[in-house]
């Protein structure tokens, strides 16, 4: 049988997969996010009704969104389980499916969507679905010398969806007759197209003249780069094709949580993130607490029950009762809940505020200083711990300090193995690139004279570690700045650190949500020593990348608040 074929005369009616899967949402007979809702019921009006908007011009053709849909029943077999078997896409695979290929541009014929976020739990046939889109997209989406590409943040997680891909056609006859697969690609005769395994540690990602790239698990990656160079490889084809799929994870602060939120945006069409050629579909809780809900867990399971097994699922949920540390994991990779790991000091929950004050607030106040030098030769962070008279909260301000040396060395790595986005976070203003191979501590001093010649925020003590402090606090003290020495440790961090801990769980630390202290929290793990049945901590790195200069720089300036608390007090303005 032709891998060809007819595909709007496979089926005797053609259905509308999307209404269909909005009907049973809203008999509750699926259950979903607002996001996945909102994005349902907005494309099926513009059916009917079309938005009215000036960059509006598409139509939705249903017998094309239904080609990917009756190629992969027909043509992909399972390769696991049953081998062999016909794969039966799901209620919402067909919606998504048809959705996506099925919108066109009312003039070309083109497709509307350039990109398609999917985000769902573990073990929901993410894997096994795009595999078979990957090979619709090499054999009949109409392409010529179709470069199809299988990209992941590591080489041997890309090869997974391309391995699926190859066991499929061993299974069908037809795609079998058709394909050859190489040594490492997969090579369609009659298209004149390759499938093949790429990622961000692969020797080039350059002079690809790619018509459709999925990228797996990327809440791995800490840049864009990987996504940014595919996607720019697509430009000289007609109608290119970015699949994306995901669970959550574990790394804060970088592209993952950038896109997800670009998303989340555009499923619930918020001003400022209307975007006609992106489809995103974000399987996730709603609120956190529905975990305890297991009619809710559909939500950021689809399929289940039917792709996922929801008595395994159950297991682990009643495991993670009893687990905190696993209660993480499940989170993140079952329900799409944000995620700093298992062996985080805090919860994600905990260290996430998007509070934002103008710094005019701020000004004409007293505050505690902090600084972590670091190194020379790395990153350097500056505080400031501002209270207010009659308010709560507890207000940081810092600015992050890193030679341009070390920027440039952080670069030269593979995309996915980079530590996080410094340059996009110092063009943002976050942080100032020092020349040379050293951070100049007198750009520090700088920042901190500024404060208090700008906006009068004046730090009645600055607290550092004089390990690293070399020259600069007599420069300080000459700029007329009370420097307190901490002595870094578990004897002197403890308190304050547990402190800091709390304030931060119940949400009273506004730091202008300041992703490089996000980032720093996210990646601060705690050493815990019991001691004649006293307990003291000190924050440790999770592993050797992932920096939390900001964290020891809050908690030196927290340990000077400590100390003087009812002295600062009498203080404020």
């Amino acid at each position: 049988m032709a891998c060809t074929a007819n595909y709007e005369s496979a089926a005797a009616v053609i259905t509308n997969w999307p209404k269909v899967y909005l009907a049973a949402i809203e008999r509750g007979e699926e259950v979903v996010s607002h996001e996945i809702r909102a994005v349902y019921e907005r494309e099926c009006l513009w059916m009917d009704k079309p938005p009215e908007d000036p960059d509006w011009h598409f139509i939705f053709d249903a017998g094309r969104g239904l080609r990917p849909i009756t190629f992969i029943e027909r043509f992909c077999k399972q390769s696991k389980g049953k081998l062999g078997a016909p794969l039966h896409l799901q209620l919402f695979q067909k919606a998504k499916l048809q959705l996506a290929f099925g919108w066109l541009d009312s003039e070309t014929g083109l497709r509307r969507f350039r990109e398609v976020i999917d985000m769902r739990g573990r073990k929901c046939g993410k894997s096994t679905e795009t595999a078979a889109v990957a090979l619709y997209c090499l054999v009949a989406d109409g392409e010529g010398g179709p470069e199809v590409y299988c990209c992941a943040n590591k080489l041997d997680q890309s090869k997974l969806i391309f391995r699926e891909a190859c066991n499929m056609v061993r299974q069908s006859p037809a795609l079998n007759a058709r394909l050859t697969k190489r040594r490492s690609d997969i090579y369609d005769d009659k298209t004149l197209g390759v499938m093949a395994p790429l990622a961000a540690d692969s020797s080039t990602l350059d002079g690809l003249n790619t018509s459709f790239f999925c990228l797996d698990e990327w809440h791995e990656a800490k840049t864009s780069e990987v996504f940014d160079v595919m996607f720019q490889s697509q430009y000289a084809r007609r109608q290119p094709l970015a699949w994306l799929i995901t669970t959550n994870g574990f790394v804060r602060g970088g592209f993952f949580d950038d896109h997800i939120k670009l998303a989340a945006g555009i499923a619930l069409w918020t001003d400022g993130y209307h975007d006609f050629s992106v489809l995103p579909l974000l399987y996730k809780l709603d609120d956190r607490a529905e975990f305890a809900d297991p009619h809710a867990w559909a939500k950021a399971n689809p399929g289940l029950g039917a792709i996922k097994d929801a008595k395994k699922l159950a297991e682990n949920v009643k495991r993670a009762e009893r687990d905190p540390s696993f209660k993480e994991t499940v989170m993140a990779k079952d329900f799409n809940q944000p995620s700093t790991g298992n062996s985080s000091w805090l919860s994600y929950d905990a260290v996430r505020n998007s509070t934002t004050v103008p710094l005019s607030y701020l000004e004409h106040s007293y505050a505690i200083g902090g600084c972590d030098l670091s190194s020379t030769t790395d990153l350097t962070c500056a505080t400031l711990l501002i209270r207010r008279p009659g308010d709560e909260m507890y207000y940081v301000l810092q600015q992050y300090f890193m030679p341009e040396a070390r920027l440039l060395e952080t670069e030269a790595v593979t995309a996915g193995s980079r530590e996080a986005p410094y340059r996009r976070w110092a063009e943002a203003g976050w942080l100032t690139i020092c020349e040379g191979s050293r951070v100049n501590f007198h750009d520090v001093t700088l920042w901190f004279v500024e404060m208090v010649q700008k906006h009068d925020i004046r730090p009645l003590w600055v607290c550092y570690d004089a390990a690293l402090s070399g020259y600069w606090v007599p420069e300080m003290q000459e700029y007329g700045f009370d420097m307190e020495r901490i002595r870094q440790g578990p004897f002197t961090w403890s308190y304050p650190m547990k402190d800091l801990g709390a304030a931060l769980t119940d949400h009273k630390v506004v730091y202008n949500d300041n992703p490089l202290l996000f980032w720093c929290l996210t990646n601060t793990d705690k050493k815990s020593l019991n001691a004649n049945g006293i307990e003291t901590i000190q924050p440790v790195k999770k592993s050797s990348n992932r920096r939390i200069d900001g964290m020891v720089s809050l908690l030196n300036a927290w340990v000077g608040y400590c100390n003087h608390t009812d002295e600062y007090m009498t203080f404020l303005r």
